[in-house]
């Protein structure tokens, strides 16, 4: 009697894959570092706006933002600027990956200032309750609120698996 055993086969490998597999694998390797590098590229073109009077929508709204949050001790152009170069930071660190921890913190900051307007100035956001242009410009920023969290939990070491929840 032999006390060997017959080998098992070699498992066959899985050609065909499933394509939302295929897909989920692509999302879970790729779409953290394309959601950074579009916040990079929103920043900094809405930043460097910022830098040249009149050119951003925002401006205005930025300034009193930037005032009130100061207390007054910022306003006018040297509040835009202020908010010119936080948004720049945020968007070259987005870009670059240099010093992003720093970055994901000036991006949070910044993204309290850029938020506030809706509680600071509901009124000339949603006059009679009804957004205007500019109301509807701050409003849809919450989004940025849900990314920039995605971006936090990166940089604080979470990673995005496929797979499904349990």
């Amino acid at each position: 009697m032999s006390t060997q055993t017959a080998p098992r086969p070699l498992p066959q490998p899985n050609t065909v894959r499933n394509p939302i597999e295929v897909v989920a694998g692509l999302l879970s390797r790729h779409s953290v570092s394309i959601l950074q590098r579009t916040f990079g590229i929103v920043f900094l073109a809405f930043g460097v706006l910022k830098f040249f009077p009149g050119a951003s929508p925002a401006e205005e709204l930025a300034g009193m933002t930037i005032e009130k949050l100061s207390f007054g001790i910022l306003s006018g152009y040297p509040a835009v600027l202020f908010v010119a170069v936080a948004e720049c930071i945020v968007g070259l660190t987005m870009l670059t990956g240099l010093f992003y921890r720093f970055g994901v913190v000036v991006l949070g900051m910044s993204l309290a200032g850029i938020v506030s307007p809706l509680i600071l100035f509901t009124d000339r956001l949603f006059p009679g309750g009804l957004p205007t242009l500019e109301g509807q410009y701050v409003f849809k920023d919450l989004i940025l609120v849900g990314g920039a969290l995605v971006l936090a939990a990166q940089a604080l070491g979470a990673k995005l698996r496929a797979g499904k929840e349990a």
